[in-house]
Order: structure tokens, then sequence, then C-alpha cells
């Protein structure tokens, strides 16, 4: 294996690490499917089915009064996030922060998935440009060292908004995310050369997501990582 190979499969571990860092602990059970695409809220096209009861001023999301009430039953924020959350769904009246969050978790699930299989055409589908080229190049570099991951998620065990708002017609949420990944890499042979299935590693990953407010299309994309 040449020197270049090398390195670029040590930089296809980090990104893997810093990656699966991104969804929660279940030391004893296994995370509870969470179902629907990740959009404004439901009953959109691709959300959870759930009857959608007939809108009056108490259950449409969209009267500024029950956007108030579903806003208080998020759960603990900063003052600026909760303006932040407010002033989004005060221009986008699909938007709906709870069903966000629970759309945020499912979007992490299928994203570190998708990188773990390698299937850059969903990662394409969730991420915008820069971070999709990132995921993309990581993967060309496991693939060249001949490894590949076996990655279990365990549980979300924290999911919180840090940070909300609108700049220039694209609203943005930063989220934190606290998980535990049972995480291994595998040599051509099949040999694990990192990582291990029988022990999580908890780590702290805060990933930004972005959606265009004027945008027809509900979902949001993947559009910046880091590490907390």
């Amino acid at each position: 294996m040449t020197p270049e190979i090398v390195i670029l499969a040590m930089i296809a571990a980090f990104l893997g690490l810093r990656l699966y860092s991104v969804l929660g602990r279940r030391a004893e059970h296994e995370e509870e499917p969470i179902q629907g695409r990740f959009e404004g809220r439901q009953g959109q096209p691709g959300a959870a089915r759930v009857p959608a009861p007939k809108p009056d001023a108490k259950t449409d999301d969209r009267n500024p009064a029950r956007q108030a009430q579903r806003l208080r039953e998020m759960p603990l924020a900063p003052p600026s996030v909760e303006r932040g959350l407010a002033e989004i769904a005060q221009v986008d009246r699909r938007f709906d922060a709870l069903a966000f969050l629970e759309g945020a978790r499912s979007a992490y699930r299928m994203i570190l998935e998708a990188f773990w299989k390698a299937d850059k055409a969903e990662l394409r589908a969730l991420c915008d440009d820069d971070v999709y080229e990132s995921f993309s190049a990581a993967i060309d570099a496991r693939v060249e060292a001949g490894e590949t991951m076996d990655n279990r998620l365990i549980r979300i065990e924290e999911c919180a908004v840090t940070a909300a708002g609108i700049d220039n017609g694209l609203a943005r949420i930063t989220l934190r995310f606290r998980s535990d990944i049972a995480a291994v890499t595998r040599d051509a042979d099949g040999h694990v050369v990192a990582g291990s299935l029988d022990d999580a590693i908890e780590a702290v990953d805060v990933w930004t997501f972005s959606r265009a407010v004027n945008s027809p299309d509900p979902d949001w994309l993947l559009d910046e990582t880091d590490a907390a």
C-alpha cells in the first residue's frame, strides 16, 4: 500500500469518526425508527402519515397563536433560539419546530447510514454541494484503500437547537447531537482494522440545516458540520 493511500485511509477514518458522532446513546435498546421525511411539518408529501384534522383557530399550525404554543412545547432553549425559530415560523407558515426536530433526528440517521454504506445518491439528496463533496471525497478515499465501514447507531441521546434564524431568505437551524456509535472499519479481506462493535463511542457534533423559505421544496439540506 502506497503512502498516499495510507494517508487517504487515515483521513477517511477520521471523517468517519466525526460523522458517526452525530446521534446519541442507547446502551440497552435499539433506537426506535423515526418515520417521515425531514421537512417543515406533518402532512407534507413524504412526511409521517398522520390524519390531518380540519384546520381551525386552535389546531391550525399556521395560526400565530398555535405557532407560539408549539414553540413553548420545545425543549428549553435560549431566548435567541426561540426568537430565531419564531422568525422562521413567521416567514414560512409550513414550518413546525417540533416536527423539524423529529425530522432532524431521522435525517441524521439517514445521512450517517448513507455515508457508512457509501451511498452517494442518498447523500446527494440530503446535503448541499460543499458537504456532499466532503462526504464523497471521504468515501472515495475509503474505496481506494479497500476499506468498508460496519457502523451501528446505538441511540440519539440529545438533539437540541443551538441557533436559528433567517439570513438573506435562507432559514438556518443548528443542532447539537450527542450520540453513541459502535464503529468498525474493515480491510478488503474483511479484517477489522479499527474500532469495535462491542464498545460504543460517545461523541458530540454540531450540524446546521438550511432551506430557502420561498422554495416550494419542503426538505432541508445539511449545509455545515462542526465538532462541538
